[in-house]
């Protein structure tokens, strides 16, 4: 494979024309490239930043094997490759001189980019996360229910939604989040996209979200409770219920995420019905020479 099979552009417009079939072909492991590219087709190209967005294709006699976009300041997302295609790509971008603060792809496909970028750049490329998707099969809420219920999130909740939301991204270990936290609140209030788990005198003490219907797909994100309320159900309670949801809006497939390094949420999903898809990895790059 030669570095030139990668088309790299900046029209979203060309990119979805070419690359939109495959990414359909198997929406579960591109969940996270639909999503984006429909917030960036229907909310704008700077919703995740103020650069510009990049997008790429690994087309083959007609046929696109593979993706990645990236949002600046956000991370390169790569969909799986084969392999050598992903250090093909490290050495195309390499070449072109852009600077990539990290990558995010299913394992190998990650540690192959990673091992050519941090080769050809001498950069320090670390793990910093390993993810696993899951996706919905039987679902079982627990049993019983913590005291309370859900509630949707209304515009009287924004304050706290855009609080939560610069929390949750503190509690995933990321540098700050990845949108404005009032644009995130207002999207999410317009179509219903947060529910609240409420004791039973009002307080919300977690929080479940779900992303709107996509290729038939939904995913749930994020999930939070503020660390003072944890260990008491509400997590869990407030999963079941968007997952429901989804369910009920005739979702296909109901994915979420989960950090490899939390058995206690991992445990937890897999109780509710969730069942193992894929496990991705992230690498940050820094100043160094080893992949690690």
């Amino acid at each position: 494979m030669t570095p030139t099979d990668w088309h790299i552009t900046g029209d979203l417009t060309d990119f979805l024309t070419r690359a939109g079939e495959f990414l359909r072909s198997r929406p579960a492991l591109h969940t996270v490239h639909l999503t984006v590219t429909e917030a960036l087709r229907g909310r704008g190209l700077r919703v995740y930043g103020e650069g510009d967005p990049v997008f790429g294709l690994l087309e083959r006699d007609g046929e696109v094997r593979g993706a990645f976009f990236r949002t600046p300041p956000g991370r390169l997302m790569l969909t799986p490759l084969g392999g050598g295609e992903a250090g093909g790509l490290a050495a195309q971008l390499a070449a072109r001189g852009d600077e990539l603060p990290g990558v995010m792809a299913e394992l190998d496909t990650a540690a192959e980019f990673a091992e050519e970028w941090g080769r050809r750049t001498d950069l320090d490329c670390r793990l910093y996360a390993r993810q696993r998707l899951y996706r919905l099969g039987e679902l079982t809420p627990q049993r019983p229910s913590p005291p309370g219920r859900p509630r949707v999130a209304t515009a009287d909740d924004r304050e706290q939604l855009m609080r939560w939301y610069v929390e949750f991204t503190e509690a995933i270990g990321e540098s700050g989040p990845s949108q404005d936290p009032g644009e995130w609140a207002d999207a999410r209030i317009a179509y219903g996209g947060i529910t609240f788990w409420e004791t039973p005198d009002g307080t919300p003490v977690s929080m479940a979200g779900i992303t709107p219907k996509v290729a038939g797909q939904v995913g749930v994100a994020p999930v939070y409770t503020p660390a003072e309320f944890r260990g008491r159900g509400y997590a869990g309670a407030v999963t079941a219920e968007v997952s429901g949801m989804a369910r009920a809006a005739n979702a296909e497939e109901v994915l979420l995420f989960t950090d490899l390094a939390n058995s206690t949420s991992n445990a937890l999903y897999q109780r509710l019905g969730y069942r193992p898809v894929e496990d991705f990895a992230g690498y940050d790059f820094r100043a160094g020479s080893s992949v690690r």
